[in-house]
């Protein structure tokens, strides 16, 4: 019986997580996905939200309004790391100018300040697109997350210092 020839080859390039992900299918799905939640959610605020607002109470305005802030805070950081991911799949920046944009245009964190009661007062229909949002963006922090792993384990096996300075950068960033 024979067996294929499973040698490993230590003088070969890795594959790069990154670089072949923003050139999947898998992306361009995402960054339709991401694309049509932005233009869902301003065709809904600039028209039947509105409507839906002027139904609610004075406290529900309020609600309506923040989290339709954040709402749209999160949409823009999402279409924000789609944008600059494309580019690279495009060839239009390098990686480490992604990083560089990474580092301006930063994911927040998942977080609803209102309270569930409140929440739950909203228009279903902005409950869904914040509902969707949240789904996204947290899909979008952990792609972010295995990017940037893969992108720090490229930097530690070409420059120990490299790696030491952008784990200071990454402990510190949080302090924010």
């Amino acid at each position: 019986m024979n067996e294929p020839d499973v040698s490993l080859r230590w003088d070969a390039d890795p594959i790069h997580f990154g670089r072949s992900f923003v050139q999947s299918e898998a992306f361009k799905a995402l960054f339709q996905e991401g694309m049509e939640l932005v233009e869902e959610t301003a065709a809904y605020l600039d028209g039947d939200g509105r409507e839906d607002s002027r139904l609610l109470s004075r406290h529900g305005t309020l609600t309506y309004a923040s989290e339709s802030m954040r709402l749209t805070t999160r949409l823009m950081q999402i279409a924000s790391w789609l944008l600059v991911q494309r580019a690279v799949a495009e060839g239009e920046i390098t990686p480490d100018q992604a990083q560089a944009e990474k580092n301006r245009v930063r994911l927040g964190s998942l977080e609803l300040v209102s309270e569930a009661a409140d929440l739950h007062a909203l228009p279903g229909r902005l409950r869904d697109l914040i509902a969707l949002s949240v789904r996204l963006h947290a899909r979008i922090l952990h792609l972010d997350h295995l990017l940037s792993e893969a992108s720090a384990q490229a930097v530690a096996r070409d420059n120990p210092v490299a790696l030491q300075h952008r784990r200071l950068e990454e402990a510190f960033a949080g302090a924010e």
